[in-house]
């Protein structure tokens, strides 16, 4: 099924089986149906995330002959059912109100903890085009029906509808009873009146179809899979369905080879892999053998079946028996998704309604023997067109997720063209250092790219170095992330942030370091140095406001230079008595870049708790890796609050260095301009030029159990131990640092896991790009198990490199107001667990993309700026072909 690539993999289709032990009799239990609907619910305060099962047919009407078009059901119902994943118990819901009238083939798709139905036939024809929403918030359940403005899309069966970008409702294909259609439409659940809307997307348009198939990833595509045309013939194409900043929206064809055309099947989401199970061919023929499971790897770009990569559409006979496939034999089931596990309920085989209760596992963190090598020549598959917007462009990172970003060619080429003002500046801090430096072994670059003797006997691995102990947990990344929407307004959007899945405030007091823990000690030691008016108190008190802060309607900034010097005077004392790299223990939550964007910071604050006694600070410590200021609106908050929180819980919060923290970048790229616009002439350069004196003194890294390094930048050619960074003394600045700390502050992971060894930097010349086999050596000499990194924007907020030996962390959301990427934190357990908890960028809406919040920014000096000097492109928009596996979906 595919060659084995190189360090590039991808895992096969899990297995289904049974549910076992799951608990319902009588009429809790759904029974016997077909041609329903199955969705999941968040949890609320006194349930787990639960299953809703709706509607369907419960019977085949007599003499119905098997497996052929046009079976007739009956026992058409609108019951309700719910299924509590934690107890794994069916419940029967009888909801208040006037439920819809008995239906299947309806399409309905969950909004926090509510279920939005539409469409579908019943025993009286095609029902209503009425939204109907089941409220399941409390235990007071209620249906509603939503009072729509306007044309809708009308009374339709076969359809497909889900929710995108955690906002929109949106509905595709299905037959009116006239005709199979093709259209799109959109509703927004965030804007009152309630409007759908005709979407006219660009790109690669699907056909007309129905028995189709549409779930939304979580970063806001909504892919279409399979389905029938008019004429009956079942389809094996898949379609990307994004949203740009603009408001247009476009469908673009998905690559791969799929295992088989389909329809009546069902599919959904687990990260970024589509799993679609069952479904049947021309004639009601059930698809057999390796074509029933399949998952549509959207990361990679790969169909995949039970065995691996998907080659080729003719199925491979095996002597081998394969329960799984057997059990997938059927069609008109339901599925969903509840973490890393899909479940499937009922469905027909032939006239035989089934009544059994499936699940499987995505399986993230299989064994590398378990994978399956990427083939080699997979990129070179003709749906790969590196000349237009394709889905690979989309699909191959998970920073090119997100909509909102064109990934036109030649647009690239501009915006990278654009950023050699960057560039240059970077260059002349290059040539400083290149200057300073006095090591032999960093004397050139060209010695470097291409060359393993990078990897020097200066720092030998010694297996017999303490590791940090027996016993101590590995580090992994959490199979699922919390993911939190912007805050909605309307009946149907209100609830939009109970999707929050967060399993991490379970977690106990942080762990106490024994008291022989000598790498704890200098924190213990700290002077714990107080400006004497208490003035970080008082920025306290005004900024730190995550429900409540609103952006100040007047400029100026609240503090003077005076205050200021106070301030970085009483943090620097702090600074000046940590290590070069900090040694923290568990829990710890981490944040990438800032760039100035306070409201960010707030919102991140607001949903995931927030540094103070009333908020976690007690057991859970905050590690910041740079970049606080710059590009943004409000650099001085950001940097400010930052610092005087660090004054305040001297041992809990931690910041390190970014790139941006240095003199000569943040001259030119808004914090300099930003002091000098709200604190006048005089006093802004002032301020400017001690916060960059404070900012020679900030740590360079960060350890968190030994097990995991923190930084801004990466390992370049130079870093392949701790100890180089250890031995950096501060106060430094970059004119004068080493080799060693423009690797540290400025490199970058290099396009993809298949892109190994030392390439140059877009970023400017003398810079370099690292490849996974870097990371995994660094790793290996210093006994670590994961780098976490900021520095680059990335869709989702967060990315995985070297096959999950390092994440790349960004937490500003819609950076410059172009990137429409999500923000992120990484929680890091006291277990070594990592949670991504997500923040999304707030979009725009429908009908008037000048309203979008992304221009509601001030025609102020900071839009010119980043029109004179654009950002760094977000991560892997330059590369048309790159094709991450290393996931950061959620």
């Amino acid at each position: 099924m595919g060659t084995a690539g190189k360090a590039a993999w991808v895992v096969p289709a899990p297995a289904y089986r049974e549910v076992e032990g799951w608990e319902g009799t009588g009429d809790d239990s759904p029974g016997y149906r077909c041609g329903h609907s199955l969705t999941v619910i968040a949890p609320t305060k006194g349930h787990g995330p639960r299953l809703i099962l709706f509607g369907g047919a419960t019977a085949i009407e007599a003499g119905a002959s098997s497996g052929l078009p046009g079976i007739r059901l009956a026992g058409v119902t609108n019951t309700v059912h719910s299924y509590d994943v934690e107890k794994q118990r069916w419940t029967r819901l009888h909801p208040a109100g006037d439920p819809p009238s008995p239906r299947a083939a309806h399409s309905a798709a969950a909004v926090g903890t509510m279920v939005v139905f539409q469409g579908g036939i019943g025993p009286a024809g095609h029902s209503t085009d009425d939204l109907y929403v089941l409220d399941l918030t409390n235990d007071k359940f209620k249906w509603h029906r939503v009072v729509v403005q306007g044309a809708g899309p009308g009374p339709r069966y076969g359809h497909c509808m889900d929710l995108v970008a955690q906002r929109y409702l949106v509905s595709v294909s299905g037959n009116d009873g006239k005709r199979v259609l093709s259209d799109a439409w959109a509703l927004d659940t965030a804007q009152k009146p309630y409007k759908w809307q005709k979407l006219n997307p660009d790109g690669d348009r699907p056909s007309a179809r129905m028995y189709g198939t549409a779930s939304a990833r979580s970063d806001g595509m909504l892919l279409l899979c399979g389905g029938r045309d008019a004429s009956g013939t079942p389809l094996s194409d898949a379609y990307g369905l994004l949203m740009h900043t603009n408001g247009q929206w476009e469908w673009t064809l998905a690559p791969g080879i799929s295992p088989s055309p389909r329809y009546q099947h069902a599919a959904v989401f687990v990260g970024a892999r589509l799993h679609v199970t069952g479904g049947v061919l021309r004639g009601g023929r059930a698809i057999e053998g390796e074509g029933a499971i399949a998952v549509l790897d959207t990361a990679a770009g790969v169909w995949l079946d039970r065995n691996g990569i998907v080659t080729s559409r003719t199925l491979k006979s095996t002597n081998e028996h394969d329960a799984s496939s057997d059990l997938l034999r059927r069609c008109r089931h339901a599925a969903a998704s509840v973490g890393s596990q899909i479940y499937i309920y009922g469905g027909l085989r032939g006239d035989i309604l089934l009544d059994d209760f499936l699940i499987a596992e995505n399986a993230p963190f299989q064994s590398e023997t378990d994978r399956v090598p990427r083939s080699e020549n997979q990129n070179k598959n003709p749906n790969f067109n590196s000349d237009s917007p394709s889905f690979q462009q989309y699909t191959n990172n998970s920073h090119e997720t997100a909509p909102g970003f064109s990934t036109d060619k030649k647009s690239i080429d501009m915006l990278t063209e654009a950023s050699a003002a960057e560039a240059e500046a970077v260059s002349a801090v290059w040539r400083a250092a290149k200057e300073a430096s006095v090591a032999s072994s960093e004397d050139s670059l060209s010695e470097g790219i291409g060359s393993e003797s990078l990897l020097s006997e200066t720092s030998p691995m010694n297996d017999d170095l303490d590791d940090g102990g027996p016993m101590q947990p590995d580090v992994k990344l959490h199979s699922r992330a919390v993911v939190v929407a912007k805050e909605a307004v309307g009946d149907l959007g209100c609830l939009v942030r109970q999707l929050s899945l967060d399993q991490f405030e379970n977690e106990s007091r942080r762990m106490h370091p024994a008291n022989n823990d000598q790498s704890n000690s200098a924190k213990k030691a700290l002077n714990r140095q107080r400006s004497p008016q208490g003035l970080h108190k008082k920025v306290i008190s005004l900024l730190l406001r995550p429900r409540n802060w609103n952006a100040p309607a007047d400029r100026a900034f609240f503090l003077d230079s005076y205050e200021v010097g106070e301030l970085c005077y009483a943090a620097e004392q702090i600074f000046m008595q940590e290590p070069t790299v900090l040694q923290l223990k568990a829990p710890v939550k981490v944040f990438g870049d800032l760039h100035g964007q306070f409201g960010d910071l707030m919102r991140l604050f607001d949903e995931y708790g927030y540094p103070s006694t009333a908020g976690d600070i007690t057991y859970i410590d905050y590690l910041f890796l740079g970049d606080y200021v710059d590009r943004g609106q409000h650099s001085l908050e950001t940097i400010t609050l930052l610092l005087s929180l660090k004054i305040e819980y001297p041992e809990h919060v931690h910041l390190i260095r970014g790139n941006h923290e240095a003199a000569d970048i943040n001259a030119l790229f808004g914090f300099r301009l930003e002091c000098i616009e709200r604190m006048g002439e005089s006093d802004g350069i002032w301020a400017w030029t001690r916060f960059n004196q404070l900012f020679n003194y900030l740590p360079l890294a960060a350890m968190i159990e030994k097990k995991i390094i923190c930084m801004h930048g990466g390992i370049g050619r130079s870093i392949n131990s701790v100890e180089q960074i250890e031995k950096i003394e501060r106060p430094i600045t970059m004119d004068v640092g080493s080799i060693i700390l423009m690797d540290l502050l400025w490199s970058d992971p290099t396009e993809n896991d298949s892109v190994e060894g030392l390439r140059p930097n877009a970023r400017g010349p003398g810079l370099v790009t690292f490849g996974p086999d870097r990371v995994t050596e660094f790793c290996k000499r210093n006994k670590l198990q994961l780098i976490i990194r900021a520095h680059e924007c990335v869709m989702d907020g967060f990315e995985r490199f070297a096959h999950g030996q390092l994440i790349t962390l960004f937490s500003a959301t819609n950076y410059c107001g172009t990137a429409n990427n999500a923000g992120a934190i990484l929680v890091v357990g006291r277990g070594l667990v990592i949670v991504p908890k997500l923040i999304h960028p707030l979009p725009p809406p429908i009908n008037s993309p000048e309203s979008s919040p992304e221009r509601h920014m001030d025609a102020t000096w900071m839009q010119e700026l980043n029109i004179q000097r654009p950002p760094t492109p977000t991560r892997g928009r330059p590369h048309s072909a790159g094709d991450r596996n290393s996931l950061a979906y959620i």
